[in-house]
This record gives structure tokens, sequence and C-alpha cells, in this order.
């Protein structure tokens, strides 16, 4: 973006040359983890250390000496604790910038010392919301507001206040005070700083977001905003399109490992996760599985009784499409399998490492029988493979199968029916044959032209979701041709 202010090289030089000495240190963590290590490096380079509550008993249990919150503010901790640190003399400790001299002269004026190191971190609230058995009060309890607000001042102030809310960076810190005789430096302060914003940000929407699943009355369960905040994984070799930039957010790259090739971009992931959600549908199939996916949707799914023959039946679905696309199987990958994958390109290969939790998926046996002949095993078999597909085709989806694998799919359109259309537009190009088929649509059909097109297609039964004010003639017309007819009830649309 045009306009804004950015870290230029000199400011960079200029920050690893800027070095703070450390003289007090205000240290306050709910998470003990390695505090009392970190404090004996600041008590060996002289650096006097505060404290209050659970924090200075721990210091005093180990031997280092601290002096209270209390004595060095002259006021008492007060409120069960509530107000321990909201004082002018710790937070203009903390605030003051130490090349102003009017600031300098308040201080002296009102007996201010400075503080150059604030240790904080907060309160467990997200794990004390997880918690099953948590009540409000409890939730409520747990919201730490002297932390927060200490972070923020020393972040605000980090020209000149060293802040440090992640006991992972205790080490580094240390190393960095012991080598250059108890300062830090104005990069290490400036990433901290960024650090210490971002763990406030997250703290509150954590907050924020559980509060407004408490929101009560004609509101529900889900409260008026909702904020996600992700650290980065890693950039990306490029965004949606090779002239944007993108970067990776979130835990992605805890569940789908980069074993080699290039740095992923965007698109990679985006389709890698459609990819995996594609085969999750089918962890509990004991056959091979094998899916094609180009853009980002499904275009050939096959089930064998080897890799390489579920292969055979996702790639006859659509041999044009496959080129530069992602293939995932719900088995390891076998030799045979990987010789006929590799005589064309791809972009992403993918094996099964990842586990997720089950997700729900309609039973047709389960599902509404609404015309006069209900289907046959076989046609409830290829339902139940096709529900798993065309729940992952995009916006308008409908596929053409058998009992184990695709004939024909369609999607991306603005309609309900051009994707039935489409679909045996190239069926009949590919002289794949869609006789005894049965399609299967994750919109509903709101004229009789589906059941129509799907009967001259070849054929013999539907799934799709219902609930159009014109169902009685889609019946009727599916009716017309013989057809078995089920409801699911249930829509997965995905844009």
């Amino acid at each position: 973006m045009q306009g804004l202010p950015r870290v230029t090289k000199t400011d960079e030089k200029k920050m690893a040359t800027d070095k703070v000495v450390i003289r007090r240190a205000l240290l306050g963590v709910s998470d003990k983890t390695g505090l009392v290590e970190f404090a004996r490096v600041l008590e060996r380079h002289g650096i006097e250390i505060l404290s209050t509550g659970g924090t200075k008993a721990a210091l005093d249990k180990a031997g280092i000496r601290v002096k209270a919150v209390e004595d060095f503010t002259g006021s008492p901790e007060m409120l069960d604790g509530r107000v321990k640190t909201l004082h002018p003399k710790i937070h203009g400790g903390i605030l003051a910038r130490r090349a102003d001299p009017s600031h300098q002269e308040q201080m002296r004026r009102h007996g201010i010392e400075p503080i150059d190191l604030v240790v904080v971190n907060f309160y467990p609230f997200e794990q004390t919301v997880a918690k099953p058995d948590v009540t409000l009060d409890d939730a409520i309890e747990n919201i730490d507001i002297g932390g927060p607000t200490l972070v923020r001042a020393a972040a605000k102030n980090h020209d000149d206040v060293t802040v440090v809310v992640d006991a992972s960076d205790y080490a580094a810190i240390a190393q960095e005070i012991e080598a250059n005789g108890g300062k830090t430096t104005a990069s290490t302060r400036y990433r901290l700083a960024r650090k210490a914003f971002a763990r406030v940000a997250a703290y509150d929407a954590a907050i924020s977001n559980y509060l407004g699943t408490h929101t009560g009355g004609d509101d529900g369960p889900l409260g008026e905003t909702f904020s996600i905040t992700l650290e980065r994984e890693q950039g990306l070799r490029y965004g949606e399109n090779p002239h944007q930039v993108g970067a990776l957010y979130g835990n992605f790259l805890k569940i789908a490992e980069q074993l080699h090739g290039r740095e992923l971009s965007y698109n990679n992931v985006i389709d890698i996760s459609s990819a995996i959600n594609l085969i999750i549908e089918f962890q509990n199939e004991p056959k091979a599985v094998v899916a094609i996916l180009k853009h980002n949707t499904p275009c050939g799914v096959g089930i064998g009784d080897t890799m390489k023959s579920a292969w055979d039946k996702a790639f006859a679905t659509d041999p044009d499409s496959p080129f530069g696309g992602i293939i995932i199987a719900n088995r390891p990958w076998d030799l045979e399998f990987a010789r006929a994958v590799d005589e064309l390109f791809t972009e992403v290969l993918i094996g099964p490492d990842y586990q997720p939790p089950d997700l729900s998926i309609e039973n047709p046996r389960e599902a509404k029988v609404v015309t006069k002949r209900a289907p046959n095993h076989a046609e409830l078999r290829a339902m139940q493979f096709g529900i798993k597909v065309a729940k992952h085709i995009k916006s308008n989806a409908i596929a053409f199968v058998t009992e184990d694998r695709t004939l024909a799919v369609g999607g991306g359109a603005t309609s309900r029916i051009d994707p039935v259309y489409a679909a045996r537009e190239k069926a009949a190009r590919l002289k794949v044959s869609l006789q005894g088929s049965v399609l299967v649509s994750e919109a509903l059909f709101p004229f009789p032209d589906g059941p129509t097109l799907a009967a001259e297609a070849g054929a013999t039964a539907i799934a799709q979701p219902g609930g159009s004010t014109r169902d009685d003639e889609v019946i009727a017309a599916a009716d017309r041709f013989g057809l078995a007819m089920v409801f699911t009830g249930v829509r997965h649309f995905r844009h």
C-alpha cells in the first residue's frame, strides 16, 4: 500500500546499534516456566527486580533479590489483587521518553524512576474457558487487566523499554543481555514490541469471542463479532496471481508437511486444503481412493482394489483436466500408481499422513424417498459415493456417478441446471456413457428440467437436498421417467 510508513534499511541499521541498558525490570507472570533462570541473569547484571504476588513468591523461594511493587509505589495491593500495578510510578516509569527533557523533569518532580524491562504473561483466560465445566464467573475472573496494560505501555515505548510476553524468548534475551553488558538492541525491542501487540490482540479476541457465545436472548450462541489472530507460518511463492504477494498463517504446515519441491503458492495451499477435505470423506473406505482436483474442485474420483485401478477410474472422468492439478490418495503410494501419475505434470501429490476429526455426511439410506420407486442397493451405494464428491465441487454442483467412480462432473455455475448440461456434454465428447448412472446434486432442483435432463442422459436415480417450492413438479417428473429420488435435506454449498 502506498503512503504507509515502513522500516527502511537505515532504520534497521540504527536499530542494530541503538542499545539501551536495563537497570530495572518488572516481572509479573502467570506461567512461571523459565522465570527463575531468566531472573538469575538479570540479578547477575545488577538489574533491580520488581514483582508482585505469586511471581514474587517464586523468586523469593529461589533466593533472588526482589522488591515488592507496593514498596516501589508506596501503595498497597487492593481489591483482592485486582489493583497492583495500575499506578503512575509504574506506568510513568515505563512510558517516559528517556531522551525527552520534559519527561525527565516530570519524573524527577513526581519521584518516578524508569522501568526498562517488562516481563509479563497474562492470566490463563484461554485455558480457563477451554475447560468443559467453566462458568461465566470463572471466565470473567481470569480476564487480565494489569498485564495487557503493562504490555501495551512497554510495547508503545519500545525505543526505551524491552517487553517480553513469551517464555520462549527468555534464552535469546538473556544471551543478548550477557553479550551487551546488560543492554538490548533496538531491533530486538522492536521485534518484541510487535510480538507483544499481537499477543494482546489475540488475548482480547479470545475474550470477545468467548463472551460473544454468552450473549443470550435472541442472539443465540454466536456473537455480534468474531475475531481471528493467526501466526505467520511462512511466506508463499506468490499470492492468488504471480504479481501478488502472499503468506501462510495458522497451523496448516502442522497437518500438511511439505517433503520437497518449490515453495508453496497461495493457490497450492487452497488446492491442498480442498483435496484433504475431500479425502476425509473416504477415511473409512476400505478400498483405495484417488481424487484429482484442478482449480480447487474435483475433476475425477475413483475407488478400486488397487491404487492404480482407482487412479484409472478417476483419470477417465476427465483426461483433459489433470495436467497441472492436485492428486490425493487415501493410502500410501505404491510404485505402480506412482509410475502412472508420473506420466503427466502435476502441481501437488498428497499422501495419507493426515487424521482429522470426522465430518458429517448424509447417509442416503436415511434420506427421504419421494418417488414411487425407491433406490436399489447399487443406486444407494452410488448415492453415498456421489454425495461425498459433490460436497466438494463448487457452486450448484452435480456429479453423474456409479458406486465406485465419477462419470461426469459439473459445477461452478450460477444456475442449477447449467452444470447438468455441462456434465452431459463433456461425457458425450469423451464418449463416457451415463447409462445406469446416479445423479447427485448438492443443490435442490427448482424445476422439472433437472430430473428430465438426468433421465435423458441415462441416469436411473437422483439424490438432492429437496426443499423447492416446486418439489411436487420435480417429483412428478422423476416418476414419469421411473427415476428413484431421495431428499437428503442438507445442502453443502461451496463458493
